[in-house]
């Protein structure tokens, strides 16, 4: 009876040990708070993963830039030393020139053509880009339209933006647009961004008001302009090496996985827009609603003659003109 109890223990323990040897835990890193639109996303790609492939694959998060800014994480992605990153497409054109496309000041009207375009054709056509590159592009999540902060002045039109240093993304198509508004660009990583606001290191920065809130920039910002000068799209990004392990099976878990976390970004982004403005206010930030955005486009035109020499004008107009 004794060895009978034995026998079933150690099978027990045995069946236990390789449950738990057969588990793959994968590193999800991204820049912000798991509290934010991508800890929201990525908590959700990260439970439909569990789910979907029997606990066989589950999710260590990294919110905060723990495991560094996105541009490092991207790298380590392509490395394969970090397995998924959910990032703003800031850094990415420097990994997949096709995606900077998307990054043009004032290319999209509002988030219905945003997300029409990501869903559709163009938008899968560049997820197609990134295999060649040693990444895989898992789907479109998002960041939202991005407005300028500062601790200075009211900005309504280009002229009140001239002469603050503000801090952009390591983005050539974003610095190219920011310096016909007069703006002195200054690229410098997120996680080193809040103490250089609070250092005057920067005059400002500029991102979507879900990162504005979930950074806490009220804390060290006065002035926030309501500009919508960028779309800023986000991406799951799966590295090669991860994904060759995968069964067919399993990878259709993960592409199914990063749609629904896609749509959960979405809507965080759309909950935060309707109400962090005014707890942003609350907050002590004085709110610049009434921004001249024909101004900011007429600015523009310099930067969009260049754009159309390296995108292709005819390639720009296709996204401008879905409906």
């Amino acid at each position: 009876m004794k060895l009978s109890k034995l026998l079933i223990g150690m099978g027990f323990a045995l069946g236990f040990f390789s449950t738990a040897h057969s588990q793959t835990v994968l590193k999800i890193g991204y820049a912000t708070t798991k509290e934010s639109h991508y800890g929201v996303g990525s908590t959700v790609f990260c439970d439909e993963v569990e789910k979907g492939t029997q606990g066989r694959y589950k999710c260590q998060q990294f919110p905060s830039s723990a495991l560094g800014g996105e541009r490092e994480q991207i790298e380590a992605v392509q490395l394969g030393v970090q397995d998924i990153v959910n990032t703003s497409t800031g850094p990415v054109g420097n990994f997949v020139p096709e995606v900077k496309i998307v990054d043009i000041p004032f290319l999209f009207r509002d988030y219905d053509h945003a997300r029409k375009v990501m869903d559709g054709p163009i938008g899968q056509d560049i997820l197609s880009k990134f295999p060649s590159k040693g990444i895989i592009a898992l789907g479109w999540t998002e960041n939202g339209f991005r407005h300028m902060t500062n601790s200075k002045r009211d900005i309504v039109k280009p002229s009140d933006a001239a002469g603050l240093k503000m801090r952009t993304m390591e983005n050539k198509v974003h610095m190219d647009g920011y310096r016909t508004f007069g703006i002195l660009p200054t690229p410098m990583a997120f996680p080193e961004l809040f103490g250089a606001l609070q250092q005057g290191t920067v005059d400002g920065q500029e991102n979507p008001i879900p990162v504005i809130l979930s950074s806490k920039f009220s804390q060290v910002q006065n002035h926030l302009s309501l500009t919508g000068h960028v779309y800023s799209p986000a991406l799951l990004l799966l590295s090669a090496k991860t994904w060759g392990k995968l069964n067919d099976a399993d990878k259709k878990v993960f592409l199914d996985a990063a749609k629904k976390a896609g749509v959960a970004q979405r809507k965080k982004v759309n909950d935060d827009e309707n109400t962090g403005i005014a707890q942003l206010e609350k907050e002590g930030m004085k709110v610049i609603r009434n921004v001249d955005g024909q101004a900011f486009r007429d600015a523009l035109r310099p930067a969009y003659a260049n754009y159309g020499k390296e995108f292709g004008a005819e390639n720009i107009k296709k996204i401008q003109d879905i409906r």
